[in-house]
């Protein structure tokens, strides 16, 4: 896997190109849906999909519970670009394919990106079919190499050494809290961490991750938050608990990517109150900084 693999805004620019042939829409919201969260897309309205395979260097996911295409128009009052599906390092892309669709949303006009995932839960006190708002992240993957903005800087697109405090927009999380609550659905808050994955973590890890403050884990999302916030994206992060992360080594049971996708079924009913309620209120709050 080359994991410095170099797109320029040429690219970004042919593959919003492409989008824009097939769409009257014009997005401004972004959502990227994880493991088991497709249904999510199915209430769009005046939808055009375009499947990954038609926009040039989109990756292709292969993880079952990815579709693999771009969902595009009208949500709770807003022109949405969705991905249904994300592709991962793991699979055998480079970090900078694995968060290209982020970049050509940008080039798009998306200013916002919300981002969702499949995650384990490491806090103690989450249980399956929680949902968690996302506060800040530690990318494992990212700081000891693995991260998205290793090689050529284009400085139209960002800024060489981006800061990273606020990357999960504090406006955004307050709001989805008050939308929580009006609904009477529990939002709970943590540190998501992003780990490369496939295989599930270890008993040790698990416990490691919970000792440094980690309340859910996995293989997506940290990518893609770090290349939206190069270009000014704000974003909001919501984790969907799928499984309980096993901190026992004698443990009988195992982890597996099955409930992930059974966990995502119960979820998507209260995610997709949150997202409507967030996207119905988005305007008051203006767009990217």
């Amino acid at each position: 896997m080359n994991n410095h693999e170099s797109f320029t805004r040429a690219d970004y620019a042919e593959a919003a190109a492409v989008i824009r042939q097939r769409t009257a829409h014009h997005p401004r919201i972004g959502l990227i849906l994880g493991s088991g969260l497709n249904p999510l897309a199915d209430e769009v309205a005046g939808a055009d999909r375009i499947p990954y395979t038609d926009i040039p260097n989109f990756p292709r996911p292969t993880v079952p519970g990815h579709t693999g295409q771009l969902v595009i128009g009208q949500l709770a009052g807003q022109d949405v670009a969705i991905m249904q599906g994300r592709g991962h390092p793991y699979e055998g892309i480079s970090l900078q394919s694995a968060t290209f669709p982020v970049r050509v949303m940008a080039e798009l006009g998306v200013h916002t990106l919300i981002v969702t995932n499949a995650a384990g839960g490491i806090n103690a006190n989450f249980r399956a079919g929680d949902l968690m708002l996302i506060v800040d992240h530690i990318g494992l993957m990212a700081i000891t190499g693995g991260n998205p903005l290793w090689g050529p800087n284009d400085e139209t697109l960002g800024p060489r050494f981006p800061a990273m405090n606020n990357a999960y927009d504090l406006a955004l999380r307050r709001l989805a809290l008050k939308v929580a609550a009006d609904l009477g659905i529990v939002l709970r808050q943590g540190v998501y961490c992003g780990l490369g994955g496939p295989t599930f973590e270890t008993p040790a890890e698990v416990r490691f991750l919970r000792l440094i403050g980690v309340d859910a884990t996995g293989m997506s999302t940290v990518p893609e938050v770090i290349v939206a916030r190069h270009m000014g994206l704000r974003v909001m992060g919501i984790s969907g608990i799928s499984n309980v992360a096993i901190d026992d080594p004698d443990a009988v049971e195992t982890a597996n990517h099955e409930e992930v996708l059974t966990a995502g079924r119960v979820m998507v009913p209260n995610l997709m109150a949150v997202l409507r309620g967030v996207l119905a209120d988005l305007p008051a709050l203006g767009s990217a900084s």
